[in-house]
C-alpha cells in the first residue's frame, strides 16, 4: 500500500529542523506547539521512523531525519513553484540581503544572478556589513536574511556550511616573519579579530593591526604587497595569496561557521534567498 507524504506535515518538519526547536517552529508555522508535536508523530508514523530526538541542547534529528530533511526540502519547493506557476503568480516585493564582505563575491554574488533570473520583480537589496553587525541587524528586522560568519563552537543560527579559516600572505612574501606580525582587518569589528588575537597571544606572538577598516578590497591589497598577513575561509581565499600554515610560525586557527539567519516569518523572497543558499551549499562540501 502506498504512503503518501502530507506536505503541511513536512512544512512543520522542515521548521523544526530549521529552528532546532518545536517552540520556535510553532511560532514560525503559527500553530501550537501541542499541534507541532501531533505533526511530528504522525509523519513519524507515515515514514515508519523517528525523526528527531530532544535534550538539552535542542532538538537534534536522527539519521532518517536527516535523510528526509532535503528531500522534504523539494518536495515543498516543487509543490510551491507548480502552484505558483499554473496560477500565473510571480514573487514580488523586495528583499535586503545582509552580508560580509568577503562573501559577496564568492558565495553571494553567482545567487544573486540566479536569483534575478528566477524572480526578476523582487528588488533585492545588498547590505554589505561585519558580521556581528549583520547579527544585529536581523535581529532588529533591518534586513529580510543576514548571512553572517561565526565561530563553530558558539553557531546561533542555521549552519549552511563550515570552513577552514587559514592565515595567508603574498606569495614568496616576508610579512610573516616580522616582529611585530603585520595583521590587516577588514574592520574593527571583524568576525576573525577575536579568533586571531587569542590565537597570537596564545602563542606568544607580538602583533599590530594593519590598515584596519579599509574594506576587503584594501586587506587584499596590503597582503599582496606583502605590508601584511590576513585570514580568509577557505573558500574565499584569493587564488594569488599563499596559505601560510603553522611552518611559517603561525598558530594554526579555528574553524568558522556560514550561518544564516531569519526571522521568525520570513517574507517569500526570503524564503526563496534561503532556499538557493542552501542548495548551493549542499553542493560544497564542508572544508573545515
Amino acid at each position: 500500500m502506498a504512503r503518501n507524504l502530507d506536505l503541511e506535515l513536512l512544512r512543520t518538519f522542515v521548521a523544526s529542523a530549521d529552528c532546532a526547536s518545536m517552540t520556535r517552529a510553532a511560532q514560525q508555522r503559527n500553530l501550537t506547539q501541542g499541534a507541532v508535536s501531533q505533526q511530528m508523530k504522525r509523519l513519524e508514523a507515515i515514514v515508519g521512523a523517528p525523526l528527531v530526538n530532544r535534550d538539552r541542547r535542542g532538538l537534534q534529528l536522527t539519521a532518517s531525519g536527516a535523510q528526509l530533511l532535503p528531500q522534504a526540502r523539494r518536495m515543498i519547493e516543487l509543490n510551491d513553484e507548480t502552484v505558483d506557476a499554473l496560477s500565473g503568480q510571480m514573487l514580488a516585493g523586495h528583499l535586503t540581503l545582509g552580508v560580509p564582505p568577503d562573501l559577496v563575491g564568492s558565495l553571494v554574488g553567482p545567487l544573486l544572478r540566479r536569483y534575478a533570473e528566477l524572480h526578476p520583480s523582487v528588488q533585492v537589496s545588498l547590505l554589505s556589513a561585519a558580521s556581528p553587525a549583520l547579527s544585529r541587524m536581523g535581529e532588529r528586522g533591518e534586513v529580510d536574511l543576514a548571512l553572517v560568519e561565526e565561530p563553530a563552537s558558539s553557531v546561533t543560527g542555521e549552519c549552511l556550511r563550515m570552513e577552514r579559516l587559514q592565515w595567508a600572505g603574498a606569495k614568496g612574501g616576508g610579512a610573516h616573519r616580522r616582529t611585530p606580525l603585520p595583521v590587516s582587518l577588514v574592520a574593527e569589528n571583524c568576525a576573525f579579530r577575536p579568533v586571531l588575537a587569542d590565537a597570537l597571544d596564545a602563542a606568544g606572538l607580538s602583533w599590530r593591526s594593519v590598515f584596519e577598516g579599509g574594506g576587503i578590497e584594501a586587506t587584499t591589497a596590503t597582503v599582496r604587497m606583502d605590508l601584511a598577513v590576513a585570514a580568509w575561509l577557505a573558500s574565499t581565499l584569493p587564488p594569488d595569496l599563499e596559505v601560510l600554515g603553522i611552518e611559517a610560525g603561525l598558530p594554526a586557527l579555528p574553524s568558522f561557521a556560514i550561518v544564516m539567519h531569519l526571522p521568525r516569518r520570513p517574507s517569500r523572497a526570503a524564503q526563496e534567498m534561503a532556499r538557493l543558499l542552501r542548495d548551493d551549499s549542499a553542493r560544497r562540501p564542508d572544508s573545515a
